[in-house]
């Protein structure tokens, strides 16, 4: 069996030839085991569903007369994939369908949805498919703008000094009442655990459970200023983290970054599986 594929060996911060004809190797996947381990995960099943929203914003082939052919796509792979796509390599495999002719926004969308599937199920016993949706110009205008719902935790006024992660920052009440809330921050940013280069997000936190210590919550996310590691991976150690830490009894992280290379990736866990949200854009989006 082939070793797996590691970050340092993706495209990441290096120079990459532009290939604007269709080829499916560019993707690079890259196993979530290794980073599922550091948040005690190594040997037992994560006590989450959910997926990973990503927008195509630069999507673009030629039809059969050669005319380009412009479009948005929504992708959605279940964090159940053993896989993660590196992003860089999304975006040189898209950019391969620059040039190339398609009968039709159909055949594009199989062929992605192949391509996807095929590269975050790889190694799996089980292998499924991924969720492709194309939409085409005459549908731009029902794009939706909309600002995470919740209680937002940035109208907190207070001193910050720790931009390492911290799960020492976060407490709850566990000898109250629980309650249901929904929290929101547009503070978090991470970096390319490659690059080093800011990933700027917004987070939505929606529980049932002990109430969760605001302020030490929102320094918790700031923690995260300086911390080098994917958006997918960012989002389930916040989970993890508060899942251990302050033992809710339903718990959904949800977080929204913003695009690079004309793409973003909006990673949703939750304890609970049922529908996930709809992968509408926020402002800084």
């Amino acid at each position: 069996m082939a070793s797996p594929n590691t970050p340092e060996q993706s495209q990441l911060g290096k120079s990459s030839a532009y290939i604007d004809q269709y080829d499916a190797s560019l993707l690079f996947p890259i196993p979530r085991a290794v980073k599922r381990a550091e948040i005690g995960l190594a040997d037992k099943a994560a006590p989450f569903f959910g997926a990973d929203l990503w927008t195509a914003f630069e999507l673009s082939w030629l039809n059969l007369r050669g005319k380009p052919q412009v479009a948005l796509a929504h992708i959605t792979v279940p964090c159940e994939t053993p896989n993660i796509v590196e992003s860089k390599s999304f975006k040189l495999y898209l950019n391969s369908f620059n040039n190339t002719r398609f009968a039709d926004a159909a055949m594009v969308q199989a062929r992605i949805r192949a391509d996807i599937s095929e590269a975050a199920w790889r190694g799996s016993d089980t292998p499924s498919s991924v969720g492709v949706r194309i939409l085409l110009p005459e549908m731009f205008d029902r794009e939706p703008v909309h600002e995470l719902d919740g209680l937002s935790l940035d109208r907190l006024d207070m001193d910050f000094d720790t931009y390492s992660p911290d799960p020492s920052l976060l407490s709850a009440a566990l000898d109250e009442a629980p309650v249901s809330e929904v929290l929101t921050s547009n503070l978090l940013k991470s970096n390319c655990l490659v690059t080093g280069q800011p990933d700027w997000g917004s987070v939505q936190i929606s529980y049932s459970g002990p109430q969760i210590d605001q302020a030490g919550l929102l320094k918790y996310l700031v923690s995260f200023r300086n911390h080098n590691e994917f958006h997918e991976q960012c989002v389930e150690r916040i989970f993890m983290e508060l899942w251990t830490r302050c033992k809710p009894i339903k718990l959904s992280v949800y977080a929204r970054y913003t695009r690079r290379g004309g793409l973003d990736i909006n990673p949703y866990r939750t304890s609970h599986p049922g529908a996930l949200p709809g992968n509408i854009r926020t402002a800084r989006q």
